[in-house]
């Protein structure tokens, strides 16, 4: 296939959207679980693309995109800008008294009204990601190559590290980080922290 990887333009932000949706289910797609076809878009990937756009890419396959990297450089300065030019509106939006159930899109309705604070863990790692490829262009290197992007951006920014989180069941992207050269850092109830130095 085609692939290209390229900056994020504020043109992508629906496709964004899409891809997110549906690689919501651990990779595979999430429409089914979510009552609002934007509402996993609005936490794991719009926010990054909007407020630190230089630090996200897109891939593209016969020039559509078909996958991402969305990140920023400095957790806890991104989770202050959410709350202050994000966060409120979704937070009127989607009243946490409306999600107390248990569904997928209860919980992602929690992560709004919890916002974005970095676990103290990560501390020496201060940049984090969510990377997504649509499920028909996993297994061709996309996700290693929008990485490779990532870091490249990052290590020339000057970042010290970078950080993720993944859930214990995503045993393919476990197995994909620590393939990259990530390590385990931290253990939490449903995730496994994941941590790379880049500038020492």
């Amino acid at each position: 296939m085609p692939f290209e990887i390229r900056p994020f333009q504020p043109s992508d932000l629906p496709s964004l959207y899409k891809i997110c949706l549906l690689t919501a289910d651990n990779g595979e797609d999430g429409s089914l679980l979510y009552r609002d076809d934007e509402l996993v878009g609005h936490f794991f990937s719009a926010p990054y693309a909007i407020l630190n756009p230089d630090m996200c890419f897109v891939a593209t396959c016969n020039g559509e995109p078909c996958g991402y990297i969305v990140s920023t450089a400095n957790s806890k300065m991104f989770s202050a800008r959410c709350e202050d030019e994000w966060l409120p509106v979704l937070r009127e939006r989607y009243p946490l008294d409306q999600y107390k159930g248990h569904s997928a899109s209860d919980w992602v309705v929690g992560k709004i009204h919890q916002g974005h604070a970095p676990r103290p863990e990560f501390d020496r790692y201060p940049a984090h990601f969510h990377i997504n490829c649509l499920p028909e262009t996993q297994g061709f290197g996309l996700g290693k190559k929008l990485m490779m992007a990532l870091i490249e951006r990052l290590t020339a920014s000057k970042v010290s590290g970078v950080h993720l989180e993944v859930s214990t069941v995503n045993t393919g992207a476990i197995k994909f980080y620590e393939k990259l050269g990530f390590q385990k850092i931290a253990t939490f109830e449903h995730s496994l922290g994941y941590g790379m130095s880049l500038n020492p």
